[in-house]
């Protein structure tokens, strides 16, 4: 188990201050953002919204160790990730909005967000694949980092892309946040494996558990572990922390799980409190600073949610552009309908 703040001082780390403190903004600009996401959500201002509250350290650790020209595959959980990387607010909230996600003016590489359940995980393999194939023979080869959740570890996919990974060498960093859940799934429902990160082993590359509300210890293993995938050495990372709220704003965890879970406190404590009093301890945050990180982090969401807000509201039929080059008789076929039945026409029943 990989950790950096439990047991020791920053000076004895590969980070310094400027580097903790980097981590520190995100988790907080995270924060504020999961929180207003979910008040958003509440309103009526946006249809579902699945809050990450308790995995900041986790995702905003593993951004910072990427590389510009490093591609991230995301989910629909992974908005601490894509903020740390850079994806704009307003982005993340018109996908929210019912947006498409290839109307964003960034030109980052990242993925639109994957929904389906371990869907992204072959899209990443053949991603890496494709760079390492275009890659120059003295050049270094991208790397890919696939974010997914312990849910996903259960799927078809799953197993189909880490083999194809390790048989090709694909240059892939699979990043498992391991929150406890899957739904309403408790992660000894899911595998009988020990641990997750051994599951690397039966495809032939290395698996790396680290102590995911720990964003110094991720970042350094995620560093570590991107190195090695541009050398086309694939790596599964497992990241243990604790999804704190519910699995979406649709669902009611008290049902399935109760307040004291039998884990320990390093996991299910609050991390950007934990981190909080670990950058105090090391003189490197104080009250000034931390209420200026928050000033600046709900200035940002304020234009966000401005921003959205004064965009035209999303065309339904955007809903069938960009999915074929040539639109097939099927989805032309569903286009008509909708446009019928929002129209006021009568409509027929489609033939499928």
């Amino acid at each position: 188990m990989h950790r950096v703040i439990a047991d020791r001082d920053l000076s004895a780390t590969r980070f310094d201050a400027d580097d903790a403190l980097a981590c520190f903004r995100d988790m907080v600009r995270a924060r504020q953002f999961d929180d207003r996401a979910v008040a958003l959500q509440r309103r009526g201002w946006m249809s579902g919204y699945p809050p990450f509250r308790g995995q900041e350290a986790s995702q905003v650790g593993a951004a910072h160790a990427l590389l510009e020209s490093d591609w991230l595959v995301p989910t629909y959980r992974s908005n601490a990730m894509q903020l740390a990387h850079g994806v704009p607010m307003a982005d993340i909230f018109r996908f929210r909005r019912g947006y498409p996600e290839y109307t964003s003016e960034h030109d980052l590489n990242v993925f639109p967000q994957a929904v389906p359940i371990a869907t992204q995980i072959p899209h990443a393999v053949g991603l890496g694949m494709a760079l390492e194939y275009d890659s120059e023979p003295d050049g270094e080869t991208p790397a890919v980092c696939c974010y997914l959740g312990d849910g996903a570890t259960s799927e078809g996919d799953f197993h189909e892309g880490l083999n194809f990974a390790g048989v090709f060498d694909a240059p892939v960093v699979f990043f498992c946040e391991n929150n406890g859940w899957a739904i309403s799934m408790p992660r000894e429902r899911q595998t009988a494996s020990a641990t997750l990160a051994q599951k690397a082993e039966a495809y032939g590359f290395e698996g790396v558990r680290v102590d995911g509300n720990d964003p110094l210890a991720v970042q350094a293993v995620m560093l570590e572990a991107l190195e090695a995938a541009r050398n086309g050495d694939p790596v599964l990372v497992e990241s243990l922390t604790y999804r704190q709220g519910a699995h979406t704003t649709s669902d009611d965890p008290s049902r399935y799980r109760d307040d004291a879970p039998d884990l320990p406190d390093w996991r299910t404590a609050d991390p950007l409190e934990r981190f909080e009093t670990y950058l105090r301890d090391q003189g490197v945050l104080d009250d000034a600073l931390r209420e200026n990180l928050v000033a600046d982090a709900n200035a940002e969401l304020e234009d966000a949610v401005d921003e959205v807000e004064s965009a035209p509201l999303p065309d339904p039929d955007d809903v069938f552009e960009s999915v074929y080059e040539d639109m097939p008789p099927r989805l032309a076929e569903q286009r008509a309908w909708l446009e019928a039945f929002a129209s006021g026409t009568e409509v027929r029943d489609l033939e499928y």
